[in-house]
């Protein structure tokens, strides 16, 4: 348990940044979801809009330290090479 100031507040820092961060991983997983089944149902218009949308989200999750920017260009790489190839 916390036992200064600053670290009780640190700990009210954590909490709020643990649910931003777990509503935006959320999120992406929805959108990629999403992506995935538009890519695999072949309907490659809307598939397009949902990558674009996906790609925002990994990114900008991965700005935002909910995950690491590594990790969101490798899903972006493979979602797009999944596109091209179906």
């Amino acid at each position: 348990m916390a036992n200064t100031k600053s670290a009780k507040k640190m700990v009210r820092k954590i909490e709020k940044r643990t649910i931003v961060n777990r509503m935006r991983r959320s999120m992406v997983r929805t959108s990629v979801k999403k992506a995935e089944l538009l890519i695999d149902a072949g309907d490659k218009d809307n598939a397009k809009e949902a990558l674009v949308n996906a790609e925002k989200q990994l990114m900008r999750g991965a700005q935002k330290g909910a995950f690491s920017k590594k990790m969101a260009s490798r899903k972006i790489s493979r979602l797009t090479k999944k596109l091209v190839n179906s």
